[in-house]
């Protein structure tokens, strides 16, 4: 008759339960100290376990859905009312943009004007006169069968 080592088979079912629990609650904190999503799929795929043996475990299935519960805050749409602009001060803050544009718009039409008359001075004058491009140059070259 064979001996009853049933009991060798129980330990080691024991063991690795044991390890394999270890694992998973390492890779929990793991995810919640990188601040990874932690899903049923991200901690099975991680701690290499089963996801049904996860959904079979309950503190570990507690600790996963407190955790993705805490992922799933909410963010704020608004930034908090003493964060916000007034709408005094934002009209004021528009004042200012617009006003500042209208000064770089004449700023522009002044320099433009410059521009001109010194390149007519230099026309006048006899002078080169570099001018830009009104079209590209791109110099293609076709490259055919050798």
């Amino acid at each position: 008759m064979r001996a009853d080592n049933s009991s060798h088979l129980a330990v080691s079912a024991r063991r690795r339960h044991e390890l394999t629990r270890a694992k998973t609650i390492r890779t929990l904190r793991e995810l919640d100290i990188a601040g990874a999503p932690v899903t049923f799929e991200a901690v099975a795929r991680a701690a290499d376990v089963s996801r049904s043996w996860l959904y079979t475990q309950p503190d570990l299935r507690a600790e996963i859905e407190r955790l993705r519960a805490l992922d799933r805050r909410p963010l704020p749409t608004q930034a908090p009312a003493r964060q916000r602009g007034s709408e005094a001060s934002l009209a004021q803050r528009l004042e200012i943009a617009l006003t500042r544009n209208h000064d770089l718009t004449k700023d522009n039409q002044r320099l433009r004007r410059q521009l001109a008359y010194a390149l007519g001075q230099l026309r006048a004058a006899g002078l080169p006169v570099l001018e830009e491009p009104t079209t590209p140059r791109h110099i293609s070259v076709t490259i055919g069968p050798c």
